[in-house]
Order: C-alpha cells, then structure tokens, then sequence
C-alpha cells in the first residue's frame, strides 16, 4: 500500500505556510471526493456540487474509515483531522496531481476545447503526433488512449474527474514500452468550470468553435465562452518543463468567438497566439476546398507556402478541424509540415463521427455526435453533398439540458433535411413528449410539416426503422446525437444503447439479412 502524509502532499502544491498540527502526521492511501468509495486511510474531498452538497456525506465518509478530510465549510464536529480551503474542486485537483508525482510536468500537454469538433481534433492531432514519431496518448470522449491499451472513461464524460484525469496521466508517464511524451486532452467547459483540469499543465491550447451549447449549465453565452477562455488561463499558469514549452492558443479565426478569445489571450504576454481558418487574415488557411470520392481536399497555406492534403473522414467542416490540428503541431511543436500531411490522411475513422454503417443497401447510413445546432447544421450540410436524393435524419434533444436547444435544432432539421424524424436522445426525468413537443415549435417555425417533412416518433428503435424504410436509392440516413455512447438515460438508468448497433439491425432487417438485434428501450 502506497502511503502519503497530508502535510508532504500540501507542501508540495504550497497550499499552506503551516498545518493544523492533528494534519501534521496523517498518511492516507488514495484520495477521492465520493464519500460512497472512502475506505479506512484515504482522504475525503468534499465538494460543495451544483446539485448535492459534499459536506453533508462527511459522516458518511468519517464512518467509512477516511483518514482525513478537506472541505470548504465550517466543520466544527468533525471527529478526523480538518482542512479547510477556499475551493475544494481546486484542491482536489492539485492534490491529486501531487500524489501521482505531477505527471503533466513531465510531458507537453495540448489541449482542445469548443463546442463541435473537439474529438476530431484530438485524433487528428495524436495521428500528426504519432506520424511524426512522438510517444503519444490521448484522453478523449471516446476513451483514453496509453500506448495499445484503450481505457473507457465512462458514460457522457468528456473530461473524467481530477483523481481518474491524473491517474491516466500517471500511467502514460510510467507506461513500460516507451514512456508518454505527449498528451492531447479533451477539454469540456465543464472540466475547465469545475476545475477538473486544473494541475494538467497545459503547453498549448486549441480552440475549435464557440457556440449555442450547455447554457443550461452556465446560463448564458457569455458565462459558456468565458469558461472556456479558462484554458488560456491555465496555460498561463504552467511553468516551464525540463523539456522545454511553448505555450501557444491556436484560435479559430473564422469563428464567433475570435475576438473575445484572442483579446482574452492578450491579458497573458507569456502565451503566443496563432490562428486558422478560410479567410485571408487566418495565418494557416485552407483554399481550393473540394470534395474528392465523398471527402474534402484542400491547400494549407502557412508562411507563403503551399501544402496539399486530402482527409479521409466524411464532411467538409473537418477542413477546420485539420486546421486546428496543423497549428497545434506543426506551429506549436514543429512538425514537419510534410509529416503533419501524411498524418491527416492515415486518420480514416473516428467512432460515432460521421461513421458509415454499409450493409449492401443502396442509400448512404452514418451515424455522427452532432447533437448541438451548429453540428447539426455541418453534419446535415455535409450530407446535403453527399446525397444524390433525400437527406432523412434521426435526432433528438436530451432532458435535463439547454432547452431552447431543443426548438433550436428542429429548425434547423426543417430547413436543412428533407425529412426531420425527432425522437428520443437522454430523456431522463423529462416527459419525452414534453421535449418533442417543444421540438416540434422549432420545426414549424422552420417551415416543416408535420406528417410530410418532419414527425415524432418518441421511441429511438421506431424512429430509425422509419427512416430506413424511407430511403431510396441514393438518399442519405443520418442518426445523430448519441455518437459513439453506449447508453441512453431514462428516468435515472442507463440502458445499453449503440446508435451504430441500432442502425445496423434496421438495415439488416429491411434487407432480410442476419444483423444484430435490435437494442432495448424502455417504451
């Protein structure tokens, strides 16, 4: 069993002068902030939550065995040695870092952040990496990647809790074959308001687009861009590595959130911008944009030179997210440009990211995460090129989350799809019809009508099949939302749910062919 004292732990991340002295001899074993895992010797975080305060578990953890507790409240009657802070979720994380040894400090760690395309470009950059040589991982929403090992990182989690985050990246330092050098994380605005990331060190930080999502969470627009405006803070905040770093922002020029980002960025001399994008004051820029066999071609122009690349993934907007990806590697790193080309064109497909699902049948099936509206609109705008027919798509809106979303996709559905078919995506403890129903405000109010161009067809096994038996030759299939996920939230039970699974069963069963059953739902 690995024993830490408290007070080393703290001295290392230079939280307190002194301790108080029942601290001063405290070793504990593991630390967690889920009173529910404490185990005799390990030290309980409570967390002052959004829904459920921490402090009222501590009894609970105390009886459990924690050897120690920190917390941000008053605790008086607390009957184990007491820290208080100003902000547990930030001592967590440091505190975290310290008992895995700071493993962000000993590699280059780049981040991506935005609303669409942050999984993308997180492959798109480990594919550069690993082209280029380096000893590479990643923590993305599909899972982590160490070395050969895939980790799954959990259900809807795109940044994993500050314990798991430095637990993976403690294990890619240490990996036996050849030790990590590099890390490309997937950045939430959630991990960076929550402050699961804090202690990851950033070097460099890519920022893909900035638009209408989780407002349920920070309120408004503002509130969600300048959560993520964090990340060039915490950039700021690393230190420098024995590797040597820069620390670099890689903004999307042609996006909303340019200038608020980059005036952000000017508050920190110590971190360099650079940017990309398709209009002539992006310093990496994309011109000649073609779609070759169904995928974009195109020339990088960065520093008066010309590049060419050709992509394999599906969907013209994938152009940005290459873009993102040359300016995190070749500027920020200093790939060679001619790497960073081979590197683009190996990365064929990503799960759940414009995925075609091929059985034989004579219309295109893809399954993307486009579950924001401005993913929708790229991901029905891409199928608009692809299709020789009708674009037929399948989404839904999740319960619990921005609800103006909600009639905010369905318009774009009615204006861009031929036919919408809304259905269920994560009710939770919503009324699914509740959710349709406001959805289908928003596709009349884009022009559909009902029963011709769009329904609600409230269970998602239905809704597929329907639209299944709606394509014709050359139409294209679209089932969006879900992705790569595995399950599907109702009431407050995940049930097993693959969008992938689901879409191959209808296609087998209207061709009469063997194929996997079709998931369950609950009705």
């Amino acid at each position: 069993m690995n024993l830490r004292k408290v007070a080393q732990l703290l001295s290392e991340i230079g939280v307190l002068n002194s301790l108080p002295s029942l601290l001063a001899e405290v070793e504990i074993y593991a630390i967690t902030a889920d009173s529910r895992q404490v185990q005799p010797g390990m030290l309980f975080v409570a967390i002052s939550g959004y829904s459920v305060d921490g402090h009222q578990f501590i009894p609970q953890a105390i009886q459990n065995g924690a050897a120690a507790i920190v917390g941000e409240k008053e605790m008086p009657s607390v009957s184990v040695p007491f820290l208080r802070v100003s902000n547990s979720r930030i001592a967590l994380a440091y505190l975290s870092a310290a008992w895995h040894g700071f493993p962000a400090r000993q590699m280059t760690v780049i981040g991506v952040t935005g609303t669409d395309g942050k999984t993308t470009t997180c492959n798109l950059i480990y594919q550069i990496l690993k082209t280029a040589g380096y000893s590479v991982g990643m923590i993305s929403t599909v899972g982590a990647l160490i070395g050969e090992e895939v980790v799954d990182t959990g259900f809807h989690v795109t940044t994993p809790d500050s314990p798991s985050l430095q637990s993976l990246l403690a294990k890619m330092v240490a990996y036996e074959s050849s030790p990590i050098t590099h890390v490309v994380l997937e950045t939430s605005s959630h991990g960076l308001a929550q402050h699961r990331v804090a202690a990851c060190e950033y070097d460099i930080g890519v920022f893909t687009n900035v638009t209408h999502e989780h407002l349920d969470f920070h309120g408004s627009y503002e509130n969600y861009l300048a959560a993520k405006a964090r990340l060039i803070e915490e950039l700021a905040k690393t230190g420098q590595k024995p590797q040597g770093n820069r620390r670099l922002t890689v903004l999307n020029r042609d996006d909303q959130s340019f200038a608020f980002l980059r005036n952000y960025a000017l508050r920190f001399p110590s971190v360099g911008v650079i940017t990309y994008g398709r209009a002539p004051e992006a310093e990496i820029r994309a011109a000649e944009v073609k779609l070759v066999n169904q995928h974009p071609q195109f020339t990088v122009l960065s520093k008066g030179r010309r590049y060419s690349v050709q992509l394999e993934l599906m969907g013209e907007y994938n152009v940005y997210n290459a873009l993102a990806a040359w300016g995190a590697t070749v500027e920020g790193l200093g790939v060679a440009p001619e790497l960073a080309v081979e590197g683009l064109a190996r990365v064929r497909a990503i799960p759940g990211r414009m995925e075609r699902i091929d059985l034989g049948q004579p219309y295109l099936a893809i399954v993307d995460f486009a579950h924001t509206p401005h993913a929708l609109e790229n991901a029905l705008i891409a199928a608009r090129k692809l299709a020789q027919g009708k674009v037929i798509a399948v989404f839904g809106s999740a319960g619990l989350r921005d609800r103006e979303k909600r009639w905010l996709m369905a318009e774009v559905g009615s204006k861009l799809a031929d036919v919408s078919i809304l259905t269920a995506e994560d009710p939770r403890t919503e009324r699914l019809e509740d959710i349709l129903l406001e959805m289908k405000k928003g596709a009349d109010r884009g022009g559909g009508e009902e029963g011709v161009t769009y329904f609600r067809i409230a269970d998602r096994r239905e809704a597929i099949r329907m639209a299944v038996k709606m394509a014709a030759p050359g139409d294209v299939v679209l089932v969006l939302g879900k992705g790569h996920e595995q399950s599907m939230c109702f009431g407050e039970i995940e049930y097993p749910w693959d969008d992938r699974i689901a879409l191959r069963s209808a296609i087998a069963e209207q061709l009469g062919i063997p194929g996997p059953a079709m998931p369950y739902l609950p009705s």
